[in-house]
């Protein structure tokens, strides 16, 4: 079962898409933030085209577990791309995503130069792999 998965960003959108068996997730692509309608049209439209069951959208909490700001604009984005599609739009928690992407780039060896880019597809790739390797665990 493929899955997408959202980094919701107020400038920039990270995408990313797990592999056919729903194990290991890869960064996909960047998509320009325009408006919430606009965005969640095209994270839909993504989804189809890569013939996914199920869209993970993240979302950041506080200390508390509940949602900052930009967690609760990741709220009204899951709800926009629900009504975009028919498939499962779930919220998952994205603590330290980014920090995460940074960290497997130094990892991989990527060079210095190379780092100094956008991590959105990549911290999308860490929200997705936290869910899909809790999903493996609760099999």
């Amino acid at each position: 079962m493929r899955i997408l998965a959202v980094d919701p960003g107020s400038k920039r959108i990270g995408v990313a898409l797990s592999d056919p068996t729903g194990t290991i997730a890869s960064p996909l692509k960047v998509v320009n933030h325009i408006s919430r309608p606009i965005d969640a049209a095209t994270i839909a439209s993504l989804a189809q085209e890569y013939d996914a069951e199920k869209i993970i959208v993240g979302q950041s909490l506080d200390e508390e577990g509940k949602p900052t700001v930009q967690g609760r604009s990741a709220a009204r984005l899951s709800a926009a791309i629900r009504s975009q599609t028919d498939l499962p739009v779930l919220l998952w928690d994205e603590s330290h995503s980014t920090q995460q992407a940074r960290q497997s780039q130094l990892t991989l060896g990527t060079p210095k130069r190379k780092r100094q880019g956008h991590v959105d597809d990549l911290a999308a790739a860490a929200i997705l792999q936290s869910f899909l390797d809790t999903q493996i665990e609760d099999e």
